[in-house]
């Protein structure tokens, strides 16, 4: 299955005003540092809890070289959010190309999504969790927030639509609900295997589109 259904992103150590998009500043080796600090710190503590003395402190680094590098605070947890989304796409990307079919390739999202979220996010996906303290829409980060899961919705509907082209975009909302919904569960430890037990209902909705596809 092609990457195509992946859309390219922009290095995280390239700079730019992206024409659809917040704008992005150049990585030094630096301010990747810092960034990284500060990741873990937004991360684990959350965004409104930490401020800049706390990551300058934690990255080995003035406050002065963080707004040099960054500009502001709202710039550092732009980077930080962008990070996140480019690195979750990176390694989503070669999973859906190992994908044989649009079933497999609906799976493999759920799949990727569960060990994505035991090696990075043990508390939850870092997208939702952000959204919980930024819901102004003039925050530079909220179109980041928002644009991940816009695009995690256009990739399962596009993944479904050979399946059930007439019923692709209702299927692609359901699946999307399945998957955000085994996140927050996930997050919150309510029970385990969430994304497991995800995928596991995805496959019975799949199978139960394809069956009806073969019998009608």
């Amino acid at each position: 299955m092609s990457t195509s259904k992946t859309q390219s992103t922009q290095s995280p150590s390239s700079t730019s005003i992206a024409s659809d998009g917040p704008r992005r500043v150049p990585l030094t080796p630096g301010a990747r540092r810092a960034l990284e600090a500060a990741g873990r710190l937004f991360y684990d503590r959350g965004i409104h809890a930490v401020g800049v003395d706390l990551i300058a402190a934690e990255a080995g680094v003035t406050k002065k070289t963080l707004y040099d590098r960054f500009g502001s605070k709202e710039q550092i947890v732009v980077e930080y959010l962008a990070d996140r989304d480019e690195r979750w796409r990176a390694f989503l990307a070669p999973r859906l190309d190992a994908a044989r079919t649009p079933h497999d390739g609906v799976l493999a999202v759920f799949e990727a999504s569960r060990d994505w979220m035991d090696a990075s996010s043990p508390r939850g996906c870092s997208m939702v969790n952000a959204h919980a303290e930024i819901d102004d829409t003039s925050h530079p980060a909220y179109a980041i927030i928002t644009g991940q899961k816009q695009w995690m919705l256009t990739l399962f509907t596009d993944l479904v639509r050979p399946l059930a082209p007439a019923s692709a975009d209702s299927l692609g909302r359901t699946l999307m609900l399945l998957h955000e919904g085994a996140l927050v569960a996930h997050g919150l430890r309510i029970f385990p295997s969430a994304l497991d037990h995800a995928r596991e209902q995805a496959a019975s909705l799949l199978a139960t589109v394809e069956d009806a596809r073969t019998t009608g």
